[in-house]
């Protein structure tokens, strides 16, 4: 690789870290709340949650993410707890402060004790959040944050394919 095709790669790098850096910035500055392990602690959390029961691993999706970050503005006003209703399978969360995808996660996972394999059912309280973090037919995963002008924090991941289909078990 000659000096001057050298040089251009490396402009092109820092441009592109450059815009990055810019893109979060306003993504911050118009309320989305700053998650330092990023989209990265979304996948992260999930893919814990299945390797535990044997279930493969989801990937990021980008128009699934998409999708989640248009619903979660939406909900900035009060940040009601109301599902899409649209094609991806969903998990809603609210939290306060920096509340981040990985936490948003572990909260889901909290409901592993109420599903019951033997019966596929829930037990005493409900479990359809891991059910869905861990249903085995969901392979694409997009997650969103936004920051409510009551100072909470709504977050949503959406599934493709949908989970939680009634007599299916999750794996």
């Amino acid at each position: 690789m000659g000096l001057i095709t050298k040089l251009l790669v490396a402009t092109c790098s820092l441009a592109f870290i450059l815009a990055s850096h810019a893109a979060l910035a306003r993504k911050v500055g118009k309320g989305i709340p700053y998650d330092p392990s990023g989209h990265q602690g979304f996948v992260d959390e999930h893919n814990a949650a299945r390797a535990a029961v044997g279930v493969g691993p989801i990937t990021w999706n980008y128009t699934v993410a998409a999708y989640a970050q248009h619903y979660a503005n939406t909900r900035i006003q009060g940040c009601d707890m109301v599902h899409s209703e649209g094609p991806y399978g969903e998990n809603l969360a609210e939290g306060y402060g920096e509340m981040t995808g990985a936490q948003a996660v572990k909260f889901w996972v909290t409901e592993k004790p109420n599903y019951d394999y033997t019966s596929n059912k829930c037990v005493g309280d409900e479990c359809g959040h891991y059910t869905q973090v861990v249903w085995r037919n969901s392979v694409h995963l997009g997650c969103a944050r936004a920051k409510c002008t009551n100072g909470w924090v709504f977050v949503i991941c959406s599934y493709d394919p949908p989970g939680n289909y009634e007599d299916e078990r999750p794996y």
